[in-house]
């Protein structure tokens, strides 16, 4: 009897120790809410500035200038053409405007820049549906986000191998004041085509280019969640992305030239808010530390396209096609 006795005891311990972990894994089956509170961490984000030094559109223009065919044609004279400064006429001959450009190896219209490694935040509201229990109590529910980043990148140098390329034109004439522009239709004042071409010794280019923008993002989609074992699980999520772009910039260059000539310069920048739409995939490991609180580490991948928006006379583009969060919170459920 004693012996009988302390066998039905044993079983009921037995089933008591059994138990508790089932019970503790229900009560995670049970939890249908769970918002997560996370840092989050941007990669492979890249951007550019496209128009550097006015080149974007290839022969004939200038960092001071410009000089086109017009109506009539190649040659020989234009008056589809345009200069910045007053210092540019007859600086190197009588009758003539100077307009300068860039000819170094690997410098072109377009400076990208580095997009440095972005940290923000991302809260994130999960509600289960319901749990496949024949498929290893898979879960399965619906996801809705919310984050912010800070994004931001610099481009641009200083660049030698300064040309200039001088004009002339009709001795006793006088070309408008600076700054002008002509276009291709005229009749305006003529300048002679082509030009003499010199390089300027000592001349430099700088450009200065900054790009600062908020990211504010939302994500909406399915999701999956498949236990591992009682406390750890993985999460499987896909779906809807946008985002709210609020983004300035600002850019300066300065065509330095040789003693006496001072230094020229050009400026402008902008505001701009734009939406962008796209798409996301994430897998995170979920650690539960009681049926409550849990750890969250993940990485998303996210495609947002390409922006770009011209601020002032230079574009700039902020490639987020690609992009690659890491992220690390702490989760509750109830």
């Amino acid at each position: 009897m004693p012996l009988s006795a302390a066998g039905s005891l044993l079983l009921v311990a037995t089933a008591a120790v059994a138990a508790e972990p089932r019970s503790i894994e229900r009560a995670n089956l049970d939890s249908t809410n769970r918002i997560t509170a996370s840092l989050r961490f941007g990669l492979n984000l890249s951007g550019k500035f496209t128009g550097t030094g006015g080149t974007s559109g290839g022969a004939g223009h200038y960092l001071d200038g410009y000089a086109l065919a017009d109506v009539r044609g190649a040659g020989p004279r234009t008056w589809n053409w345009g200069y910045d400064y007053a210092s540019q006429l007859n600086a190197s001959a009588p009758s003539s405007v100077d307009m300068h450009r860039y000819a170094a190896p690997g410098v072109a219209g377009e400076n990208s820049g580095d997009v440095p490694t972005s940290t923000g935040f991302e809260v994130t509201y999960d509600y289960g549906l319901g749990v496949k229990e024949d498929w290893h109590d898979l879960r399965y529910g619906i996801e809705a986000a919310f984050n912010f980043m800070p994004v931001d990148f610099n481009s641009g140098g200083t660049y030698g191998n300064v040309w200039r390329d001088t004009y002339g034109y009709t001795p006793g004439t006088t070309p408008p004041p600076a700054p002008y522009a002509g276009g291709p239709q005229g009749p305006n004042f003529e300048i002679n085509v082509p030009a003499t071409s010199a390089l300027v010794p000592g001349a430099t280019f700088l450009a200065q280019q900054h790009f600062d923008a908020n990211l504010w993002g939302f994500r909406l989609g399915p999701y999956l969640e498949t236990p591992l074992s009682q406390k750890l699980s993985l999460h499987l999520s896909g779906g809807l992305a946008v985002g709210i772009l609020d983004a300035s910039a600002n850019w300066k260059e300065t065509l330095a030239l040789p003693s006496p000539a001072n230094p020229t310069s050009v400026s402008g920048g902008g505001n701009d808010t734009s939406v962008l739409w796209g798409y996301y995939f994430g897998l995170d490991a979920v650690y539960r530390f009681n049926p409550r609180w849990g750890a969250d580490v993940g990485v998303q991948l996210q495609d947002l396209g390409t922006y770009g928006h011209n601020f002032g006379g230079r574009t700039a583009e902020l490639d987020l096609s690609n992009s690659v969060f890491i992220q690390a919170g702490v989760s509750y459920s109830f």
